[in-house]
């Protein structure tokens, strides 16, 4: 069952704004602009690097490895759309709509005004299956609650029945989603600027499959684009999949603050320089989602405060490798899956 105010761990002394008054005194909130200069800077020399690679490259079976690397800097682009959409870079709505719709719908090929609407309601309401739109939109189910919503068809209860292996199956197909996303919600009149938006998006999608139709052979042209977008895909949703997937869930009426609604349904990646480049600093999934608007360089300088203030307040702090997080993830997938089918079984 999802948690109740009976299942959760709740504080009766830590606040989220004692824990902001003692980040904001320690200077953790202020803008790191000189990092983010190097960091647009080193992340358009990646994909600037990628397509000199691929027109000198030319013909060749050795462009597999060109979509490779070129997937992974399509998702640092996205890291970098990520962070400005949540005033990281700067505080200015006109320069930070600038950015990220240079970023994520020229350079990436996803409308950014539907990100910002849907990523802010997910910090909202983080694992609420009633109004997280990440685990609304996803195939597979969080709850046994969730089966009639969700297994509407018979591919949707195959997924459901097999989901600690297909929820990273279909991740492959992320990129597909993202890059259709915008359309859905222009037709629901959810996009503020449909026509520079979608016009950015297929433009990125023009200059994109000219590029490859030109260069490659047909053959070659068909298998660089799934690659690509396959690997898209993966390395996306594998970053965003050990942040809360497996951590608690709960329905609307149970009443969480900021704090305790962050804190107790995100997991952390036990960090490395590595990882932190590799994840887009996301897995300091706790300390970003307390404070979304904090710079991404400074997320490992607040992890030891975020850590001494829980276990001070007795406020559960979860983190683990990153194997063990896709491990629990899809141990937590087959548990919900497996006590579905009996409660199908029983109401048979």
């Amino acid at each position: 069952m999802p948690a109740s105010q009976d299942t959760v761990s709740l504080s009766p002394t830590g606040t989220f704004e004692d824990l902001f008054g003692q980040v904001r005194k320690a200077g953790l909130m202020r803008p790191r602009k000189e990092y983010y200069v190097a960091k647009v800077a080193s992340n358009l020399l990646l994909m600037a690097a990628c397509w000199w690679a691929f027109f000198l490259i030319g013909d060749s079976w050795w462009q597999l490895a060109v979509a490779v690397v070129l997937a992974l800097a399509f998702v640092q682009t996205g890291f970098i759309a990520h962070d400005t959409g949540h005033k990281q870079i700067s505080k200015s709505k006109r320069a930070s709509e600038l950015l990220g719709i240079l970023h994520m719908n020229l350079l990436m090929g996803t409308a950014y005004g539907w990100w910002v609407n849907h990523h802010n309601r997910h910090h909202s309401n983080p694992n609420n299956l009633d109004l997280d739109p990440d685990t609304l939109r996803r195939q597979v189910i969080f709850d046994v609650d969730e089966m009639p919503a969700k297994a509407t068809t018979s591919f949707r209860r195959f997924v459901i029945r097999f989901q600690s292996v297909m929820f990273f199956v279909l991740l492959g197909q992320e990129a597909w989603r993202l890059h259709a996303s915008g359309f859905r919600a222009a037709r629901q009149g959810a996009l503020r600027r449909p026509a520079l938006e979608l016009g950015l998006v297929l433009l990125h999608a023009v200059l994109f499959l000219a590029a490859v139709v030109t260069e490659l052979s047909p053959l070659k042209a068909v298998i660089f684009v799934l690659l690509n977008q396959a690997v898209f895909g993966l390395y996306l949703g594998a970053v965003f999949a050990p942040n809360h997937k497996g951590m608690a869930v709960y329905r609307s009426d149970v009443d969480l603050d900021w704090l305790h609604r962050q804190v107790l349904t995100s997991r952390n990646i036990r960090s490395s320089y590595l990882t932190d480049f590799l994840y887009g600093g996301l897995n300091y999934q706790i300390e970003h989602h307390l404070f979304p608007s904090m710079p991404r360089a400074n997320l490992r300088h607040v992890r030891p405060m975020v850590i001494d203030y829980c276990s001070r307040h007795a406020i559960p702090y979860y983190e683990v490798s990153v194997w063990e997080s896709y491990r629990e993830v899809s141990r937590y997938l087959a548990k919900v899956s497996a006590e579905a089918r009996t409660t199908t079984k029983e109401r048979a």
